[in-house]
């Protein structure tokens, strides 16, 4: 499976609390912080749920 690299760009405050969840859920808890995935599906829709925030590379 490919990884993909996740980096948070926009701040959480103001967004709605699945939102916070969403990005608890995938590591990202602090502005420019960089994490690896498997592009499994699930990855695939937590990323769709906060696209806003985050900025994806392959």
């Amino acid at each position: 499976m490919a990884t993909v690299k996740i980096t948070q760009i926009k701040s959480r405050i103001g967004s709605p609390k699945d939102q916070k969840r969403t990005l608890d859920a995938l590591g990202l808890t602090k502005m420019h912080k960089t994490v690896e995935h498997q592009a499994t599906p699930s990855i695939e829709g937590m990323i769709r749920k906060v696209k806003h925030l985050v900025k994806i590379e392959n």
